[in-house]
């Protein structure tokens, strides 16, 4: 009987939140489904069930709809998600379910071969928006009609908004002068206005340090360039969605300028935060609760050596694409030694900031692996495509074209990052502090690591993943 009574309470919420999961993904179905039927795949899910009726077509795909939304609102209450972090799981869940479903699944089910090719998942881009949409409304949903989340849940204060408000104005103000900046001055400072004045109703909350601010804010900034300009904008002007590839090249020039006012904002928000708390904070004395590290030097020497390593593997692809001659020009020369020389002390000092920026967040070689490919997709952004052109001499341009022709720089950027956050988080790891035993120290990581693992963070590893391989192909860089 005691067994019974302690157990019932789990199960009553496992199946409530499947219950709650399921109408929180028909709503998600019925956005998804709308798109769908303007650019008429609705028929292509019917032909599941052997017919050609986009009626037929969207019953089935609501069917599915529900049933997925189900096992995200189990997934949800089983991790025990916050809520700041079930968006970002949302859409991490619809990007699975874009590859799960119509790339793999739906062709299975119509009796054809699965295609993973960049052509086809380039027609199926339409189809990758729709199932962001849908993984972000479910997600919504699930917050607002879940009581366990809802209780959590707290509108944000008029200064969080402000904060964010001002941190987004100031970044759209310092991106204004990138040529390929969305529109005119004043509606790219409106823009940046808004994106500002989002985030924190998007993510309620969001107290965490710099570097995990950074990848989140990235993720925003691609989030805003989907909403807004894929979106938002062709609703407006033509009342018609811009999904398709070719809607999605001409609007790739703005991408890289997004996705640096998400970081602006993202940081800027987290800075402004912590600047009103210690002006405004009578009592000054603080617990120190942070997992333990390496500290001060020792840790940036880690960085700088760990920047090294992974400057050293981004070397074999520089070397394979004949880039370094490109690099020394940022000191004046143009020898391919010089640019290696060039090269490395990049890496080391990037591998610092990292140290900097990301010191004590990493709790196992995923989540080294993790946050490095984060960070090495932001200095593609941030160093490839913006201070290497300008450090040159070149024009600094943002357009499908430069995209195409910088993917082999990613991918260097993404392995340098990799090799960057695993070094480094082996390195951090081997710190025993002098005034922890070990058992305490182990305890102190194992919470750390638990804690990390059930937030956001795998889901902005995996978001960032996709944006950064899976964009660039559909976008016609494959």
């Amino acid at each position: 009987m005691n067994a019974v009574e302690q157990t019932a309470p789990g199960l009553v919420s496992r199946r409530r939140g499947a219950v709650v999961g399921g109408v929180a993904g028909g709503v998600g179905g019925l956005v998804f489904g709308a798109s769908m039927a303007v650019y008429g795949m609705l028929p292509t899910v019917a032909s599941i069930v052997r017919t050609g009726s986009a009626v037929a077509g969207f019953a089935v795909h609501m069917v599915f709809a529900v049933l997925i939304g189900a096992a995200f609102g189990l997934l949800v209450v089983r991790l025990r998600l916050r809520v700041r972090d079930v968006l970002l799981w949302g859409l991490a869940y619809g990007t699975l379910w874009w590859f799960l479903g119509p790339q793999t699944l739906l062709p299975l089910f119509r009796g054809r071969p699965v295609d993973w090719s960049a052509a086809e998942a380039g027609d199926l881009l339409p189809s990758l928006i729709g199932h962001l949409f849908y993984g972000a409304t479910t997600a919504v949903v699930l917050v607002l009609h879940q009581r366990e989340l809802r209780a959590t849940w707290r509108v944000p204060g008029a200064s969080a908004v402000l904060r964010g408000a001002l941190a987004g104005i100031v970044s759209a103000a310092v991106l204004a002068w990138a040529p390929d900046a969305p529109g005119d001055l004043p509606a790219w400072l409106l823009t940046g206005l808004a994106v500002g004045a989002c985030y924190p109703l998007v993510f309620p909350g969001a107290s965490e340090p710099t570097g995990p601010a950074l990848a989140r804010g990235s993720l925003y900034g691609f989030m805003a360039w989907v909403v807004v300009d894929l979106t938002l904008a062709p609703l407006v002007r033509d009342v018609d969605l811009a999904w398709s590839r070719p809607d999605a090249v001409a609007a790739a020039g703005q991408l890289p300028a997004y996705l640096l006012l998400g970081v602006g904002t993202a940081v800027g928000s987290t800075w402004l935060r912590v600047w009103a708390r210690s002006l405004f904070l009578d009592d000054v004395r603080k617990i120190d609760t942070r997992p333990p590290g390496a500290r001060g030097p020792r840790a940036l020497a880690f960085g700088m050596l760990a920047g090294l390593v992974g400057g050293l593997l981004f070397t074999v692809v520089m070397v394979l694409v004949g880039a370094l001659p490109h690099v020394a020009g940022m000191v004046g020369a143009q020898d391919a030694r010089t640019g290696l020389v060039v090269h490395l002390v990049v890496s080391a000092v990037i591998g610092v900031s990292y140290a900097a920026l990301f010191r004590r967040q990493s709790f196992d070689l995923l989540s080294g692996v993790g946050w490095g490919v984060s960070y090495g997709f932001l200095w593609w952004v941030l160093g490839d495509l913006t201070l290497l052109p300008a450090l040159t001499g070149a024009p600094v341009v943002w357009d499908a074209a430069t995209l195409a022709a910088e993917f082999p720089s990613l991918v260097g950027h993404l392995a340098y990052g990799a090799a960057l956050g695993g070094v480094y988080q082996r390195l951090e790891a081997g710190i025993d502090p002098w005034w922890m035993t070990r058992s305490e120290l182990e305890a102190r990581r194992v919470a750390a690591r638990r804690e990390q693992l059930l937030s956001a963070a795998p889901a902005v590893w995996a978001l960032t993943v996709m944006v950064a391989v899976v964009l660039p192909v559909l976008l016609g860089v494959g």
